[in-house]
């Protein structure tokens, strides 16, 4: 008998509905009957829980292909959790560019200034460094705010949100003659590169 089969009989032999049991062991009603009707199983935590609120063993409720399935579907989730993490945290980072010297040539000098106190470039140049640190930024916000968030959109748009931006701030600053900007900001999105290879 497949987990999902032992769940429903599990369940309804328990007398409760897909939404009762959902609501007692923290999942959506979804997940419930996504994996009643084989397609898909839960996380270890949530079948922790399963196995904890029907009182049987985890073996009772999953033959040994189940357990290597779910073990590798939860590592793939660790993994994605993690390369999520990091490139928010890089998307972060870049607000740093906000303090970092730019090298700013007036009258001849050239001096060391911050993004907030550049003087002698195109307004419009200004105010588009802008926008990519910003949006950049909000963007490494909205990933570590939405970790959870299941909509399909979201999940498929994060990674390559965070990639093109990255790439637009380093053609922008490379085009602007904004050499260690550039520089800082190409670091940022090779490393972002290298995981997204490394976890593919």
């Amino acid at each position: 008998m497949t987990f999902g089969k032992k769940l429903k009989k599990l369940r309804t032999e328990g007398g409760l509905t897909q939404d009762e049991l959902a609501e007692k062991i923290y999942v959506t009603r979804t997940a419930i009957s996504k994996w009643e009707s084989d397609r898909g199983y839960p996380n270890i935590d949530s079948l922790k829980a399963i196995s904890k609120f029907f009182s049987v063993s985890i073996d009772a409720l999953l033959s040994s292909d189940e357990v290597l399935t779910i073990a590798e579907e939860d590592h793939k989730q660790k993994e994605k959790r993690f390369k999520d993490l990091v490139y928010a945290l890089l998307d972060l980072c870049i607000a740093m560019l906000l303090f970092l010297p730019f090298f700013a040539e007036n009258n001849g000098v050239i001096r060391s200034v911050s993004l907030i106190a550049l003087e002698g470039v195109q307004p419009y140049l200004k105010a588009a460094y802008f926008i990519v640190v910003s949006g950049t930024f909000l963007a490494g916000v909205l990933a570590l705010a939405l970790q959870n968030c299941q909509k399909a959109f979201w999940i498929k748009s994060k990674t390559d949100i965070s990639l093109m931006l990255g790439t637009i701030s380093v053609i922008l600053f490379v085009i602007s003659s904004q050499p260690y900007a550039a520089v800082f900001a190409f670091v940022l999105l090779l490393i972002k590169a290298f995981i997204l290879i490394k976890h593919r």
